[in-house]
Protein backbone atom coordinates (compact mmCIF):
# COMPACT_ATOMS: atom_id res chain seq x y z
CA UNK A 1 0.00 0.00 0.00
CA UNK A 2 1.62 3.92 -0.86
CA UNK A 3 2.01 6.09 1.59
CA UNK A 4 -0.68 8.17 -0.61
CA UNK A 5 -3.44 4.88 0.03
CA UNK A 6 -2.57 4.34 3.76
CA UNK A 7 -3.51 8.11 4.16
CA UNK A 8 -6.86 7.19 3.00
CA UNK A 9 -9.30 6.44 6.25
CA UNK A 10 -9.85 2.97 6.78
CA UNK A 11 -13.99 3.04 6.12
CA UNK A 12 -13.26 4.58 2.65
CA UNK A 13 -10.63 1.89 1.77
CA UNK A 14 -13.38 -0.66 2.10
CA UNK A 15 -16.36 1.26 0.82
CA UNK A 16 -18.56 -1.79 -1.41
CA UNK A 17 -17.99 -1.10 -5.00
CA UNK A 18 -21.34 -3.32 -5.99
CA UNK A 19 -24.39 -4.04 -4.46
CA UNK A 20 -23.65 -7.66 -3.20
CA UNK A 21 -20.90 -6.15 -1.32
CA UNK A 22 -23.38 -3.89 0.59
CA UNK A 23 -24.16 -4.31 4.00
CA UNK A 24 -27.75 -4.02 5.30
CA UNK A 25 -31.34 -2.80 3.96
CA UNK A 26 -32.29 -5.89 3.26
CA UNK A 27 -36.09 -4.52 2.67
CA UNK A 28 -34.79 -2.05 0.03
CA UNK A 29 -32.01 -4.40 -1.79
CA UNK A 30 -32.50 -7.86 -1.69
CA UNK A 31 -33.34 -9.58 -4.69
CA UNK A 32 -37.10 -8.34 -6.21
CA UNK A 33 -36.57 -4.97 -3.83
CA UNK A 34 -37.52 -1.70 -5.11
CA UNK A 35 -34.02 -0.04 -5.11
CA UNK A 36 -32.43 -3.28 -6.31
CA UNK A 37 -35.04 -3.29 -8.79
CA UNK A 38 -34.64 0.20 -10.01
CA UNK A 39 -30.74 -0.25 -10.87
CA UNK A 40 -30.71 -3.82 -12.12
CA UNK A 41 -33.43 -2.72 -14.75
CA UNK A 42 -31.33 0.58 -15.30
CA UNK A 43 -34.54 2.48 -14.84
CA UNK A 44 -33.17 5.00 -12.39
CA UNK A 45 -35.53 7.78 -11.21
CA UNK A 46 -34.65 10.42 -8.48
CA UNK A 47 -34.17 9.51 -5.00
CA UNK A 48 -34.24 10.47 -1.46
CA UNK A 49 -32.24 8.14 0.74
CA UNK A 50 -33.36 8.83 4.56
CA UNK A 51 -32.07 7.45 7.48
CA UNK A 52 -29.21 7.34 10.55
CA UNK A 53 -25.62 8.36 10.17
CA UNK A 54 -23.09 5.23 8.72
CA UNK A 55 -25.64 3.36 7.28
CA UNK A 56 -24.18 3.53 3.65
CA UNK A 57 -26.41 6.48 1.82
CA UNK A 58 -23.12 7.65 0.49
CA UNK A 59 -21.67 3.93 -0.58
CA UNK A 60 -25.28 3.32 -1.90
CA UNK A 61 -25.43 6.41 -3.79
CA UNK A 62 -21.54 5.74 -5.70
CA UNK A 63 -22.49 2.25 -6.24
CA UNK A 64 -25.75 2.94 -7.88
CA UNK A 65 -23.64 5.24 -10.22
CA UNK A 66 -21.51 3.01 -11.11
CA UNK A 67 -23.70 0.03 -12.16
CA UNK A 68 -25.75 2.30 -14.23
CA UNK A 69 -23.10 3.58 -15.92
CA UNK A 70 -23.82 7.08 -14.77
CA UNK A 71 -21.35 10.22 -14.59
CA UNK A 72 -21.21 11.09 -10.67
CA UNK A 73 -21.08 14.27 -8.76
CA UNK A 74 -21.39 14.63 -5.13
CA UNK A 75 -22.36 17.78 -3.24
CA UNK A 76 -22.44 18.50 0.20
CA UNK A 77 -25.13 20.77 1.10
CA UNK A 78 -23.64 22.40 4.61
CA UNK A 79 -20.80 23.61 1.62
CA UNK A 80 -22.23 23.87 -1.48
CA UNK A 81 -24.81 26.54 -3.04
CA UNK A 82 -26.53 27.60 -6.24
CA UNK A 83 -23.64 28.23 -8.03
CA UNK A 84 -22.26 24.55 -7.67
CA UNK A 85 -25.77 22.84 -8.80
CA UNK A 86 -26.00 24.92 -11.87
CA UNK A 87 -22.31 24.25 -12.95
CA UNK A 88 -23.18 19.90 -12.28
CA UNK A 89 -26.59 20.75 -14.20
CA UNK A 90 -24.71 22.48 -17.15
CA UNK A 91 -22.21 19.53 -17.18
CA UNK A 92 -25.26 17.16 -16.98
CA UNK A 93 -26.83 18.89 -20.10
CA UNK A 94 -23.21 17.99 -22.19
CA UNK A 95 -23.54 14.33 -21.20
CA UNK A 96 -27.38 14.19 -22.05
CA UNK A 97 -26.63 15.32 -25.68
CA UNK A 98 -24.32 12.18 -25.81
CA UNK A 99 -26.60 10.35 -24.33
CA UNK A 100 -24.85 9.76 -21.39
CA UNK A 101 -26.60 9.86 -17.66
CA UNK A 102 -25.73 12.03 -14.60
CA UNK A 103 -26.50 11.17 -10.66
CA UNK A 104 -25.75 14.33 -8.48
CA UNK A 105 -25.68 13.22 -5.49
CA UNK A 106 -26.54 15.48 -2.39
CA UNK A 107 -25.51 14.88 1.01
CA UNK A 108 -27.49 16.56 3.50
CA UNK A 109 -29.94 17.73 1.92
CA UNK A 110 -32.30 19.15 4.18
CA UNK A 111 -29.68 21.81 4.79
CA UNK A 112 -30.39 23.08 1.45
CA UNK A 113 -32.64 26.34 1.69
CA UNK A 114 -35.92 26.86 -0.57
CA UNK A 115 -34.16 29.04 -3.30
CA UNK A 116 -31.31 26.07 -3.54
CA UNK A 117 -34.12 23.35 -3.59
CA UNK A 118 -35.86 25.37 -6.31
CA UNK A 119 -32.45 25.27 -8.41
CA UNK A 120 -33.19 21.53 -8.72
CA UNK A 121 -36.92 21.54 -9.55
CA UNK A 122 -36.71 21.61 -13.62
CA UNK A 123 -33.52 19.48 -14.18
CA UNK A 124 -34.75 16.62 -11.74
CA UNK A 125 -38.43 17.03 -13.57
CA UNK A 126 -36.89 16.65 -17.23
CA UNK A 127 -34.61 14.01 -15.87
CA UNK A 128 -31.38 16.01 -17.02
CA UNK A 129 -30.44 14.50 -13.61
CA UNK A 130 -30.95 11.84 -11.53
CA UNK A 131 -31.04 13.41 -8.02
CA UNK A 132 -30.06 11.29 -5.22
CA UNK A 133 -30.61 13.38 -1.77
CA UNK A 134 -29.03 12.34 1.58
CA UNK A 135 -30.40 13.44 4.74
CA UNK A 136 -30.86 12.06 8.45
CA UNK A 137 -34.15 14.06 9.09
CA UNK A 138 -37.65 13.80 7.77
CA UNK A 139 -37.75 14.70 4.55
CA UNK A 140 -41.17 15.61 4.78
CA UNK A 141 -40.09 18.57 7.24
CA UNK A 142 -37.13 19.48 5.32
CA UNK A 143 -37.55 19.21 1.63
CA UNK A 144 -39.85 21.16 -0.42
CA UNK A 145 -42.69 20.18 -1.60
CA UNK A 146 -42.82 20.76 -5.01
CA UNK A 147 -38.90 18.53 -5.21
CA UNK A 148 -40.33 16.00 -2.53
CA UNK A 149 -43.25 14.97 -5.50
CA UNK A 150 -40.75 14.48 -7.45
CA UNK A 151 -39.08 11.65 -5.88
CA UNK A 152 -39.36 8.66 -3.92
CA UNK A 153 -38.21 8.33 -0.69
CA UNK A 154 -36.27 5.69 0.54
CA UNK A 155 -36.13 5.07 4.31
CA UNK A 156 -33.13 3.07 5.56
CA UNK A 157 -32.66 1.20 9.13
CA UNK A 158 -29.74 1.63 11.76
CA UNK A 159 -27.54 -1.26 11.30
CA UNK A 160 -27.49 -4.06 13.33
CA UNK A 161 -25.48 -7.01 15.11
CA UNK A 162 -25.55 -8.80 11.87
CA UNK A 163 -24.61 -6.16 9.49
CA UNK A 164 -22.15 -4.90 11.60
CA UNK A 165 -20.26 -7.90 11.90
CA UNK A 166 -20.70 -8.62 8.09
CA UNK A 167 -18.51 -4.80 7.57
CA UNK A 168 -15.81 -5.44 10.44
CA UNK A 169 -15.31 -9.02 8.80
CA UNK A 170 -14.76 -7.55 5.55
CA UNK A 171 -12.54 -4.93 6.73
CA UNK A 172 -10.34 -7.50 8.73
CA UNK A 173 -9.88 -9.42 5.55
CA UNK A 174 -9.81 -7.07 2.78
CA UNK A 175 -7.60 -3.84 3.86
CA UNK A 176 -3.87 -4.12 2.97
CA UNK A 177 -2.92 -2.53 6.11
CA UNK A 178 -4.59 -4.68 8.56
CA UNK A 179 -4.53 -8.16 6.46
CA UNK A 180 -0.64 -8.60 6.88
CA UNK A 181 -0.87 -8.04 10.89
CA UNK A 182 -2.90 -10.21 13.48
CA UNK A 183 -6.08 -8.34 15.09
CA UNK A 184 -8.08 -9.95 17.86
CA UNK A 185 -10.89 -8.68 19.25
CA UNK A 186 -11.87 -9.11 22.83
CA UNK A 187 -15.29 -8.02 23.23
CA UNK A 188 -17.31 -7.83 19.95
CA UNK A 189 -20.37 -7.02 21.49
CA UNK A 190 -18.79 -3.97 23.33
CA UNK A 191 -17.16 -3.21 19.98
CA UNK A 192 -20.71 -2.87 18.29
CA UNK A 193 -22.38 -1.18 21.53
CA UNK A 194 -19.72 1.43 21.10
CA UNK A 195 -20.03 2.05 17.31
CA UNK A 196 -24.23 2.98 17.49
CA UNK A 197 -24.91 0.85 14.67
CA UNK A 198 -22.50 3.69 12.70
CA UNK A 199 -20.59 1.88 9.70
CA UNK A 200 -18.35 4.56 9.75
CA UNK A 201 -17.64 4.77 13.11
CA UNK A 202 -16.92 1.57 13.38
CA UNK A 203 -14.36 1.23 10.54
CA UNK A 204 -12.43 4.58 12.16
CA UNK A 205 -13.02 3.21 15.72
CA UNK A 206 -11.24 0.00 14.58
CA UNK A 207 -8.73 1.86 12.56
CA UNK A 208 -7.26 3.83 15.54
CA UNK A 209 -7.54 1.28 17.88
CA UNK A 210 -5.54 -1.21 15.70
CA UNK A 211 -2.94 2.14 15.87
CA UNK A 212 -3.18 2.17 19.26
CA UNK A 213 -2.33 -0.78 20.72
CA UNK A 214 1.00 -2.81 20.80
CA UNK A 215 1.59 -6.44 19.46
CA UNK A 216 2.04 -9.54 22.07
CA UNK A 217 5.15 -11.59 21.32
CA UNK A 218 3.40 -13.66 18.81
CA UNK A 219 2.72 -10.40 16.94
CA UNK A 220 -1.23 -10.31 17.53
CA UNK A 221 -2.96 -6.53 18.49
CA UNK A 222 -5.60 -7.58 20.66
CA UNK A 223 -8.00 -4.71 21.03
CA UNK A 224 -9.19 -4.56 24.92
CA UNK A 225 -12.21 -2.89 26.17
CA UNK A 226 -9.67 -0.08 27.76
CA UNK A 227 -8.19 0.08 23.89
CA UNK A 228 -11.59 0.61 22.11
CA UNK A 229 -12.78 3.04 25.06
CA UNK A 230 -9.81 4.89 24.28
CA UNK A 231 -10.09 4.47 20.09
CA UNK A 232 -13.77 5.91 21.04
CA UNK A 233 -13.25 8.37 23.28
CA UNK A 234 -16.04 7.02 25.58
CA UNK A 235 -17.60 4.46 27.46
CA UNK A 236 -20.61 2.60 26.53
CA UNK A 237 -23.81 4.00 28.25
CA UNK A 238 -26.34 1.27 28.29
CA UNK A 239 -28.77 2.88 25.83
CA UNK A 240 -30.13 1.27 22.69
CA UNK A 241 -32.08 3.59 21.05
CA UNK A 242 -33.82 0.92 19.07
CA UNK A 243 -34.85 -1.38 21.90
CA UNK A 244 -35.90 -1.72 25.40
CA UNK A 245 -34.06 0.98 26.96
CA UNK A 246 -34.88 3.40 24.75
CA UNK A 247 -38.90 2.77 25.72
CA UNK A 248 -38.05 2.51 29.36
CA UNK A 249 -36.01 5.69 29.41
CA UNK A 250 -38.37 7.82 27.94
CA UNK A 251 -40.76 6.88 29.99
CA UNK A 252 -39.07 7.21 33.27
CA UNK A 253 -38.47 10.91 31.52
CA UNK A 254 -41.70 11.53 30.90
CA UNK A 255 -43.29 10.38 34.29
CA UNK A 256 -40.89 12.39 35.76
CA UNK A 257 -41.86 15.96 34.63
CA UNK A 258 -45.65 14.63 34.42
CA UNK A 259 -44.58 14.10 38.54
CA UNK A 260 -42.93 17.45 38.91
CA UNK A 261 -39.65 16.08 40.03
CA UNK A 262 -37.14 18.40 37.72
CA UNK A 263 -33.96 16.58 39.62
CA UNK A 264 -35.02 12.75 37.96
CA UNK A 265 -36.51 14.76 34.78
CA UNK A 266 -32.90 15.74 34.13
CA UNK A 267 -30.83 13.03 35.33
CA UNK A 268 -33.52 10.72 32.99
CA UNK A 269 -32.13 13.16 30.14
CA UNK A 270 -28.91 12.72 30.93
CA UNK A 271 -28.96 8.97 30.37
CA UNK A 272 -30.72 9.32 26.71
CA UNK A 273 -28.14 12.11 25.64
CA UNK A 274 -25.11 10.07 26.60
CA UNK A 275 -26.68 6.75 25.17
CA UNK A 276 -26.85 9.24 22.03
CA UNK A 277 -30.58 9.69 21.60
CA UNK A 278 -31.84 11.78 19.00
CA UNK A 279 -32.46 15.65 21.30
CA UNK A 280 -34.93 16.31 18.61
CA UNK A 281 -37.20 13.39 19.35
CA UNK A 282 -36.52 14.69 22.83
CA UNK A 283 -38.04 17.98 22.53
CA UNK A 284 -40.86 16.38 20.32
CA UNK A 285 -41.90 14.33 23.05
CA UNK A 286 -41.59 17.64 25.87
CA UNK A 287 -44.05 19.09 23.15
CA UNK A 288 -46.55 16.32 23.91
CA UNK A 289 -46.18 16.46 27.81
CA UNK A 290 -46.89 20.15 27.71
CA UNK A 291 -50.14 19.57 26.53
CA UNK A 292 -51.18 16.68 27.57
CA UNK A 293 -50.12 17.07 31.27
CA UNK A 294 -50.03 21.07 31.59
CA UNK A 295 -52.17 21.94 29.13
CA UNK A 296 -54.09 25.35 30.26
CA UNK A 297 -52.80 25.13 33.97
CA UNK A 298 -49.91 27.16 32.37
CA UNK A 299 -50.12 27.83 28.43
CA UNK A 300 -46.84 28.81 28.34
CA UNK A 301 -45.48 25.80 28.78
CA UNK A 302 -46.37 24.59 25.18
CA UNK A 303 -44.84 27.63 23.42
CA UNK A 304 -41.57 27.00 25.24
CA UNK A 305 -41.52 23.35 24.89
CA UNK A 306 -42.15 24.24 20.66
CA UNK A 307 -38.54 26.98 21.52
CA UNK A 308 -37.16 24.21 22.88
CA UNK A 309 -37.44 22.41 19.59
CA UNK A 310 -36.38 24.96 17.70
CA UNK A 311 -33.73 25.87 19.51
CA UNK A 312 -32.30 22.61 19.74
CA UNK A 313 -32.45 22.06 15.71
CA UNK A 314 -30.76 25.66 15.28
CA UNK A 315 -28.20 25.09 18.05
CA UNK A 316 -27.12 21.69 17.88
CA UNK A 317 -25.45 19.41 20.34
CA UNK A 318 -23.43 19.50 22.60
CA UNK A 319 -25.08 22.88 23.70
CA UNK A 320 -28.56 21.79 23.29
CA UNK A 321 -28.71 19.65 26.41
CA UNK A 322 -28.63 23.17 27.98
CA UNK A 323 -32.08 24.03 26.14
CA UNK A 324 -33.64 20.44 27.11
CA UNK A 325 -32.31 20.97 30.56
CA UNK A 326 -33.50 24.69 30.80
CA UNK A 327 -37.31 23.03 29.19
CA UNK A 328 -37.44 20.08 31.00
CA UNK A 329 -36.84 21.17 34.52
CA UNK A 330 -39.97 24.30 33.82
CA UNK A 331 -42.11 21.47 32.46
CA UNK A 332 -41.49 19.76 35.73
CA UNK A 333 -41.89 22.21 38.26
CA UNK A 334 -44.87 23.87 36.14
CA UNK A 335 -48.42 23.26 37.49
CA UNK A 336 -50.50 20.18 36.05
CA UNK A 337 -53.95 19.33 34.25
CA UNK A 338 -55.13 16.77 32.10
CA UNK A 339 -58.04 18.35 31.24
CA UNK A 340 -57.49 19.41 27.47
CA UNK A 341 -56.29 15.66 26.81
CA UNK A 342 -59.58 14.06 29.03
CA UNK A 343 -61.56 16.51 26.79
CA UNK A 344 -60.29 15.61 23.79
CA UNK A 345 -60.60 11.57 24.41
CA UNK A 346 -63.99 12.13 25.35
CA UNK A 347 -64.76 13.79 22.14
CA UNK A 348 -63.50 11.53 19.91
CA UNK A 349 -65.09 8.72 21.32
CA UNK A 350 -68.46 10.23 20.94
CA UNK A 351 -67.70 11.00 17.07
CA UNK A 352 -67.16 7.77 16.86
CA UNK A 353 -69.97 6.21 18.61
CA UNK A 354 -72.45 9.16 17.34
CA UNK A 355 -70.71 9.76 14.08
CA UNK A 356 -72.19 12.45 11.63
CA UNK A 357 -74.69 13.88 14.05
CA UNK A 358 -75.88 16.98 12.32
CA UNK A 359 -74.77 20.59 12.95
CA UNK A 360 -77.40 22.69 14.43
CA UNK A 361 -79.13 25.33 11.88
CA UNK A 362 -78.09 28.38 13.38
CA UNK A 363 -74.68 27.63 13.32
CA UNK A 364 -74.28 26.19 9.63
CA UNK A 365 -72.57 28.88 6.74
CA UNK A 366 -75.31 30.43 4.33
CA UNK A 367 -73.34 31.54 1.35
CA UNK A 368 -76.00 30.88 -1.13
CA UNK A 369 -79.53 32.04 -1.26
CA UNK A 370 -81.12 28.00 -1.28
CA UNK A 371 -79.20 28.09 2.06
CA UNK A 372 -80.80 31.33 3.72
CA UNK A 373 -84.24 29.58 2.40
CA UNK A 374 -83.84 26.46 3.93
CA UNK A 375 -82.97 28.49 7.23
CA UNK A 376 -79.20 27.70 7.41
CA UNK A 377 -77.68 30.40 9.88
CA UNK A 378 -80.79 31.65 11.21
CA UNK A 379 -80.63 32.88 14.57
CA UNK A 380 -77.45 32.63 15.06
CA UNK A 381 -76.44 35.57 17.61
CA UNK A 382 -72.98 36.79 17.47
CA UNK A 383 -71.18 37.26 20.48
CA UNK A 384 -69.32 40.49 19.72
CA UNK A 385 -72.80 42.49 20.10
CA UNK A 386 -73.63 40.92 23.43
CA UNK A 387 -72.68 42.14 27.03
CA UNK A 388 -68.82 40.29 27.52
CA UNK A 389 -68.44 39.24 24.40
CA UNK A 390 -70.46 36.30 25.05
CA UNK A 391 -74.25 35.26 24.36
CA UNK A 392 -74.51 31.74 25.93
CA UNK A 393 -77.05 29.53 22.65
CA UNK A 394 -76.26 26.15 21.99
CA UNK A 395 -73.06 24.64 19.68
CA UNK A 396 -73.32 20.87 20.17
CA UNK A 397 -75.34 18.77 18.28
CA UNK A 398 -79.11 17.88 19.78
CA UNK A 399 -78.02 14.44 21.18
CA UNK A 400 -74.93 16.33 22.73
CA UNK A 401 -76.50 19.61 23.77
CA UNK A 402 -75.30 19.74 27.20
CA UNK A 403 -72.79 17.57 26.91
CA UNK A 404 -69.22 19.36 28.91
CA UNK A 405 -65.77 17.65 27.79
CA UNK A 406 -63.61 20.03 28.93
CA UNK A 407 -63.96 19.87 32.96
CA UNK A 408 -60.77 22.68 33.72
CA UNK A 409 -58.62 21.95 37.59
CA UNK A 410 -58.32 24.23 40.03
CA UNK A 411 -54.47 24.64 38.97
CA UNK A 412 -52.46 26.94 38.00
CA UNK A 413 -54.07 29.65 35.29
CA UNK A 414 -56.74 27.00 34.29
CA UNK A 415 -58.51 28.06 37.94
CA UNK A 416 -58.97 31.38 36.04
CA UNK A 417 -60.56 29.46 33.31
CA UNK A 418 -62.45 27.67 35.23
CA UNK A 419 -63.82 30.78 36.78
CA UNK A 420 -64.70 32.62 33.89
CA UNK A 421 -66.37 29.62 31.92
CA UNK A 422 -68.21 29.12 35.51
CA UNK A 423 -69.65 32.69 35.71
CA UNK A 424 -70.57 32.53 31.91
CA UNK A 425 -72.41 29.07 31.39
CA UNK A 426 -74.48 29.05 33.60
CA UNK A 427 -76.57 25.39 32.71
CA UNK A 428 -73.09 24.10 32.87
CA UNK A 429 -72.26 24.57 36.22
Amino acid sequence: MSTVEKNIPLAERVRPKTLDQFAGQSQLLAPGKPLRQMVEKDELRSFILWGPPGVGKTTLARIIANQTKSEFFALNAVSSGVKDVREVIAQAEEYQRSFRKTVLFIDEIHRFNKAQQDALLHSVEAGTITLIGATTENPSFEVISPLLSRMRVFVLEPLGRPELDVILNQALELDDEITKKSVAIEDKEYFFLLSGGDARKLLNGLEIAFQISDADAAGVHTLTRDVLEEAFQRKYSLYDKKGEQHYDIISAFIKSMRGSDPDAAVYWLARMLEGGEDPKFIARRMIILASEDIGNADPAALMLAVDAFTAVDYVGMPEGRIILSNVATYLAGAPKSNASYAAINEAMSDVRRLPNLPVPLHLRNAPTKLMKDLEYGKGYKYAHEFQNNFVEQQNLPDLLKNKQYYLPTENGREKQIKERLESLWKRKK
